[in-house]
């Protein structure tokens, strides 16, 4: 080891006590969330190893047998594989494709309000929705689908022929995106609004005096100024491709809809909890956080070539 390597090194640890020194509050403000995620996800992690194992609660998480991809094999080969991957895919698809650009459009068209009063009215209704209960908005969902409510309603008025909604497993996807649009589309807004504030103002004069209209400006300052943003959420967005909340799936689907409705955490929960397959389930779940890694990585380099904006 040369002289060079060991000043660098006696030189690092001075520099790190000055600047815990420095920091120190808030370093301390950070141990509560760093604590929190060392005792909740990554500790936790030791339990996966189940995956691999033919887990029994008497003989616990060592002692249980090692039977090694036996339940992954299971997975792939069940009867379930393919049709929970495309239910998960195609909700997930569906969610990216006209979810994630709602709240954009909504950030853009309230960027071009000038009634502070109507603006600050729309913002707060839309917001409304994300403070909602999740079973108050699946009980709300379940009231206005069924045969005598509001969406039935409607279509009967115009001559249509009333029917329970989510008994249709043709519509359980629709149902799913668009009530889950209007529940997260307010909430979702907020960051880009915040984006939308940091642009320089002088940018609009400029491509005013140059004679752009309000649309130009928008498609050549509002969405450039706001793409770093947009890609960064959306890296995000795909890190979760498969990880489709199944809180609500489970609270709207039944068996009538299992077709298209069911997806791997829905499946997971069945088997792990109601039906007592750690194991087997565990090694799913395990696979749904791979593929979800493995797109989180794919989508951070891409961004990383074609618009130099990165997770890290």
């Amino acid at each position: 080891m040369n002289r060079t390597s060991l000043e660098g090194r006696g030189g690092l640890w001075p520099s790190l006590r000055r600047d815990l020194n420095k920091y120190k509050y808030v370093y301390l403000m950070a141990i509560p969330v760093v604590a929190y995620y060392i005792i909740f996800h990554y500790v936790p992690m030791y339990g996966a190893i189940i995956a691999f194992k033919d887990f029994s609660p008497m003989l616990g998480i060592i002692r249980s047998p090692w039977v090694g991809f036996k339940h992954f094999r299971d997975f792939f080969q069940s009867f379930y594989f393919w049709r929970l991957m495309r239910n998960t895919i195609l909700l997930s698809t569906y969610q990216l494709v006209f979810g994630f650009p709602a709240p954009i459009v909504l950030a853009l068209l309230l960027n071009e309000v000038k009634n502070q009063f109507f603006k600050k009215s729309v913002q707060t209704i839309t917001y409304l929705p994300h403070f909602i209960s999740l079973v108050v908005v699946c009980g709300m969902i379940k009231d206005f689908t069924m045969s005598g409510g509001l969406i039935n309603d409607i279509i009967a008025y115009f001559g249509g022929e009333r029917a329970p909604l989510l008994q249709d497993p043709g519509l359980f996807r629709t149902i799913y995106v668009v009530s889950g649009i209007w529940q997260e589309i307010g909430w979702g807004s907020i960051i880009f609004l915040a984006a939308l504030a940091a642009i320089d103002q002088e940018l609009y004069e400029a491509a005013a005096i140059d004679g752009a209209g309000r649309f130009r400006q928008a498609i050549h300052v509002t969405l450039p100024g706001i793409m770093p943003t947009i890609v960064i959420l959306l890296i995000l967005r795909l890190g979760r491709m498969l990880s489709v909340g199944f809180e609500k799936i489970i609270l709207l689907y039944n068996p009538a809809t299992y077709e298209t409705a069911d997806v791997i955490s829905t499946f997971v929960y069945r088997r792990g909890l109601q039906e007592f397959s750690w194991s087997f389930s565990s090694a799913v779940g395990l696979f749904n956080s791979a593929i979800n890694f493995i797109l989180l990585i794919a989508a951070n380099k891409i961004s990383q070539r074609l618009e130099q904006t990165t997770l890290w």
